[in-house]
């Protein structure tokens, strides 16, 4: 696994009720935690995540998976529906994630075979 991105420390301050939150999932918080997760790898793999509604989508290189923030079925609480939601998105995409207290870990998806040369 190799590092994609520390975790914003910042974004717990985003959490109800410290923060108004009228969406009822921490909608602040999560967009606040994704955002430094949109970056390269240093192989130079593009990683981009997104939250549209309650629809968590991840896309390292060509692999593209999407969770769901699921508060009946989760938890209540933002920190753990969200974490639930990019493991989901991970899963779905063929990846491995790590969210640690510090930073995100992910495995990249394995380099495409060079293509056989064609013999006319």
């Amino acid at each position: 696994m190799i590092k994609l991105c520390d975790i914003n420390a910042a974004a717990k301050e985003k959490l109800p009720p410290t923060f108004t939150d009228k969406s009822g999932v921490g909608v602040h918080y999560m967009d606040a935690f994704i955002k430094p997760m949109n970056t390269k790898l240093a192989d130079g793999t593009r990683v981009s995540c997104k939250r549209k509604g309650l629809k968590i989508t991840l896309t390292v290189g060509t692999k593209k998976g999407e969770g769901l923030m699921r508060r009946l079925t989760v938890s209540r609480d933002p920190v753990v529906m969200l974490k639930a939601a990019i493991e989901e998105a991970a899963k779905a995409a063929g990846l491995e994630i790590q969210l640690t207290d510090t930073e995100i870990l992910v495995t990249p998806p394995p380099a495409p075979a060079p293509a056989a040369p064609v013999i006319a």
